[in-house]
């Protein structure tokens, strides 16, 4: 495992106590689109020893919001409302994963994403999500 991503990428400060475990993870803003990039290593995968769908999930999500929350000026608090994962490959130990979110549509109340993952440049699945844009002031939707 590499503690060297490709170039455009930093330390990706935003963490929580679901990602602690999958460090380092890297981070990347490019326009719109917001990237968490990582090493794939033995303790992001399944028993077959392909990169978890959990794993692909939960970074799709943190991609996909943060991306939601710049595009509405970094100052709103998103929760997700829905979540979907197209699985078109498999991503393995040692292949750099990139999960690039989007948004596609911000609003008062909702933000609407997607993100593409590649393991090396390839493919290997697709997500959608909505978000919830939380008020300011109550932390509440």
């Amino acid at each position: 495992m590499t503690d060297t991503p490709p170039p455009g990428f930093a330390r990706h400060t935003r963490s929580s106590p679901l990602t602690e475990p999958w460090e380092p993870l890297f981070s990347r803003r490019d326009g719109e689109a917001f990237t968490i990039g990582l090493t794939i290593a033995r303790p992001h995968t399944n028993s077959r020893g392909l990169a978890h769908g959990g794993l692909l999930s939960a970074l799709a999500d943190n991609a996909m919001g943060i991306a939601c929350a710049l595009a509405l000026g970094g100052k709103a608090g998103l929760v997700t409302v829905q979540l979907s994962l197209d699985l078109m490959g498999a991503a393995k130990p040692g292949q750099w994963l990139e999960v690039a979110g989007r948004p596609l549509r911000t609003g008062r109340t909702l933000c609407f994403a997607e993100a593409l993952l590649t393991a090396d440049g390839t493919p290997v699945a697709k997500a959608g999500g909505i978000f919830r844009v939380l008020d300011p002031t109550t932390a509440e939707g």
